[in-house]
């Protein structure tokens, strides 16, 4: 039986949606219940949970069922179809050769007070998706000065425009921008997630369809989560042999070559499922 990637706690709705965008989305965007309880079971949920899972995501639109007789098909709607393919497409060009950094700055000053947490936390959650770092917890700062945009949309849709203070800058020196990315982000913490990344998945061994599939559902679940925690700074603010260089090259390896087993599996599993 399967266990969570490293040690997490993994849920059954977060694995759902790992199942559909790497196996059910690129096959057509539909799949039968008893081929994704299959799925499920090789990653180790039982049924309840898993079909809890099914009908958590279908409330909130992303899947829709459509009954054969005494089986049931889930497809894709269109909501969920636009969810997955930009998830991939972050998933999958997340870590791409950057362009060169020009060494500006993007900072945000957002003074929200304290009395509003749930306002701070939301802001705070945003900007790191963006790829922001934390200096204090009013100030935040990017090397990305390309998501201007993007920045002043969020503090707009936040309606925390007219409070913050948007600028960008440079610090006059490599030893301070250095010094300016320590600060404001964890990269020991990072690449020592990186490094368990790699530990875990590099010399997995993966023999046959069906551990194919389990190692590939696991292997992509493990990685999706480094778009939303790396901030993906310029090879500049670095250190030296980044562990995030090494884990991208074993997940793509990894990736091609588990991919086509587990793409049969699940292909096949569902095949024999027809009605």
């Amino acid at each position: 039986m399967s266990q969570a990637p490293q040690g997490r706690q993994t849920s059954a709705k977060a694995l759902l949606y790992t199942i559909l965008g790497e196996l059910v989305l690129p096959a057509g965007g539909s799949a039968w219940t008893s081929t994704l309880l299959d799925a499920y079971s090789l990653l180790g949920v039982n049924e309840k949970n898993a079909r809890q899972a099914l009908a958590r995501v279908a409330d909130q639109a992303m899947i829709e069922s459509q009954r054969h007789g005494r089986e049931a098909r889930w497809q894709l709607t269109p909501a969920g179809r636009k969810l997955l393919e930009a998830g991939a497409e972050r998933i999958y060009g997340f870590g791409a050769a950057p362009a060169a950094w020009a060494g500006e700055w993007l900072l945000a000053h957002c003074p929200v007070p304290e009395a509003q947490r749930s306002l701070r936390h939301r802001l705070r959650t945003q900007l790191s998706f963006e790829g922001f770092g934390e200096l204090s917890a009013s100030l935040a700062v990017s090397p990305h000065a390309d998501r201007e945009a993007r920045l002043r949309q969020i503090l707009h849709t936040l309606d925390l425009a007219r409070e913050c203070v948007v600028l960008q800058c440079r610090t006059g020196s490599a030893d301070a921008d250095l010094d300016l990315a320590r600060r404001a982000w964890d990269l020991d913490a990072l690449a020592a997630s990186y490094r368990a990344f790699s530990q875990t998945h590099a010399e997995r061994p993966a023999t046959g369809p069906e551990a194919s599939f389990q190692a590939l559902v696991e292997l992509v679940h493990d990685w999706r989560r480094f778009p939303s925690i790396d901030p993906e700074l310029p090879p500049e603010l670095l250190p030296p042999d980044w562990a995030g260089t090494g884990a991208r090259s074993v997940f793509h390896g990894c990736h091609t070559r588990w991919a086509p087993g587990a793409v049969d599996w699940f292909r096949q599993r569902d095949a024999d499922r027809r009605p």
